[in-house]
């Protein structure tokens, strides 16, 4: 049997902000909300999916994302064309999203895929990205990926 991706956990600091935020914005379906102790938690599934879970936000984080610590680097979904990774970022600057870059950018110099890069309302690293379309978009660091967030 091989290992393969399930879904992800995300400490968050306030879980109405950041349903909110990968709810509505991002449009990942709440597929339950719950509490233990004083933890509040919400699954979420995959936009048009079959119901499986694939990010669990959890309220008990007591700070911001802090990319100096070990764990997480960043969180990366892939989009089935360019023209959506826009339309996420409209929705994304509409909300007030941070960005890395500035608009749709390649992953590396002259490299057909690409992405956007920006923070979720704890400061939490995400790409949205597509495999081929971002042919002639600018890439950020010529020697090092675009996804390292540098």
């Amino acid at each position: 049997m091989t290992l393969r991706s399930g879904h992800t956990g995300i400490n968050v600091t306030d879980l109405d902000r950041s349903l909110a935020f990968y709810r509505d914005v991002l449009g990942f379906p709440l597929l339950a909300e719950g509490k233990e102790d004083d933890r509040r938690y919400a699954f979420l599934g995959a936009p048009g999916g079959d119901g499986t879970p694939v990010l669990t936000l959890w309220q008990q984080a007591r700070g911001a994302y802090d990319a100096g610590r070990a764990g997480l680097h960043h969180l990366a979904f892939t989009a089935d064309s360019a023209d959506r990774v826009r339309a996420y970022e409209s929705a994304l600057r509409a909300a007030g999203a941070v960005f890395a870059h500035e608009g749709l950018v390649a992953h590396r110099e002259g490299g057909a895929s690409g992405g956007i890069f920006f923070h979720d309302p704890d400061g939490t690293r995400l790409e949205i990205s597509v495999p081929d379309g971002a042919e002639g978009a600018p890439a950020p660091h010529g020697a090092t990926p675009t996804c390292g967030f540098f």
